[in-house]
């Protein structure tokens, strides 16, 4: 490594920025999601389209983005990640201007086939900057500025977005054809300045990082496998086959808990609160996440991972019960306290599912992203569910996904005997921290 290379704390500050991102630009789904449903005068299912074609596109595009970042590397991959996620944030300016809704959909597939590409490239490559014992604390660290994004983002570019006084399906039925159609322009249009800073920001920060000399890493790409294994083989390894199942169940509920939030504390029984309030008290949730990852970076260098993992999915399933019974503010802090023990979940997960891979864990990185699509397909569950049974019983779909992820942390997440029998033959060599 030469004297211009960072070192690897340095290379790990900058990508972390990338966790702060992404974490932010996801979270604002949950604030376009009521926002759009009431411009475009939706159901739950359909309005939950908005996280189907976002999370949608991990699922389209891992594989894709696995390929990119086997060929350019992990810099470059994160920087072609950003250019293609500004592409998506800037689309929003002709959705808004339109209004359309399948091109709001298609911004966000844009924005989030970049947001892919980033996670394929930037979740590994924290993992392998260091000793690998120390790789869930490190991920959880990184995630925590991934946490902070999601608290902050709602708060300072939510309100932007919800500026107007967003109407009721009775108000709008009051209104002529000519008075409705000026509504929803008005209300469409106050998403394109915030776009239009982030997509700014995003080129912004890729300038930065294609400045920067990361060390490159390529022992755990598919440059160092000569052996070129297929995806089918990288799946028979059943911590990480589990692994991706336990990726997609638990985006899918931590999304669906977030997406239907607002939703949840504006129901008189639950908070009462208005959008503006619930916009808010959205923080609490992914504050919780960014609060807890902290906690879980220090508590991971003490404790087993994969207990760990089981504990905090066995207190969110009791956090949900309590949502689902309860009512007024014991039912609103129950859901809210479910991001404190979401937190250490996608990290742990992700680092288990990659554990001793070595050359694989670029192709292991592109199924566990992918599982993404969690996203795109529970809440669009719940909301189906939603919509027949209420809002409150319809958490019982998040539920079962935290039953399977207590599983994966107990029992199928322990490594196969041939890699316990062998660490040294497949973990990448790893250079000390320094």
């Amino acid at each position: 490594m030469n004297d211009r290379t960072l070192s690897y704390r340095a290379a790990t500050a900058v990508v972390s920025l990338i966790f702060f991102t992404w974490g932010g630009l996801t979270s604002l789904n949950d604030v376009l999601i009521p926002h759009l449903k009431s411009v475009f005068d939706m159901n739950y299912a359909r309005s939950m389209l908005i996280q189907s074609s976002f999370f949608g596109a991990y699922f389209l595009m891992s594989l894709p983005a696995g390929r990119v970042l086997a060929t350019l590397g992990y810099q470059r991959a994160i920087v072609v990640g950003l250019l293609v996620a500004a592409a998506g944030a800037a689309m929003f300016f002709p959705a808004a201007r339109l209004p359309s809704y399948p091109l709001f959909l298609g911004a966000l597939f844009v924005l989030a086939s970049g947001i892919t590409l980033l996670q394929v490239a930037a979740n590994p490559y924290i993992s392998l900057l260091g000793d690998p014992a120390g790789a869930p604390s490190r991920l959880n660290l990184a995630q925590a500025l991934n946490s902070l994004g999601t608290t902050l983002f709602p708060y300072l570019i939510g309100p932007l977005i919800l500026s107007g006084a967003v109407l009721g399906a009775t108000e709008l039925a009051a209104l002529s054809p000519g008075q409705l159609a000026a509504y929803r322009a008005d209300e469409a249009a106050s998403v394109q300045l915030p776009y239009m800073i982030i997509a700014g920001g995003l080129l912004a920060m890729a300038a930065f990082v294609a400045l920067m000399r990361i060390p490159p890493l390529t022992e755990a790409t598919e440059r160092a496998d000569d052996a070129r294994h297929s995806y089918g083989e990288v799946l028979g390894h059943r911590h990480l086959r589990w692994g991706v199942l336990a990726i997609f169940v638990y985006v899918g509920a931590e999304v669906s808990i977030g997406s239907f939030m607002i939703n949840y504390l504006s129901e008189p029984g639950i908070g009462g609160l208005d959008g503006d309030a619930a916009t808010r008290h959205l923080a609490y949730y992914w504050g919780g996440a960014m609060v807890g990852r902290f906690i879980g970076a220090a508590l991971l260098r003490r404790y087993d991972a994969r207990r760990l993992l089981a504990l905090a999915a066995v207190i969110a399933i009791a956090l949900l019960l309590a949502t689902m019974s309860l009512h007024g503010k014991p039912a609103m802090w129950a859901v809210l306290a479910i991001g404190l023990f979401n937190s250490v979940m996608f990290p742990t997960i992700f680092t288990i599912a990659i554990e001793r891979l070595g050359p694989m864990t670029s192709k292991a990185s592109s199924l566990l992203v992918m599982a993404i699509v969690g996203g795109a397909i529970v809440p669009w569950l719940q909301g189906a569910l939603a919509d027949r049974i209420g809002l409150q019983s319809s958490y019982a779909i998040p539920l079962l996904c935290y039953a399977f992820v207590v599983w994966y942390g107990w029992r199928g997440s322990r490594l196969a005997p041939s890699l316990l029998g062998d660490a040294s033959a497949s973990a990448p060599p790893v250079r000390a921290m320094h």
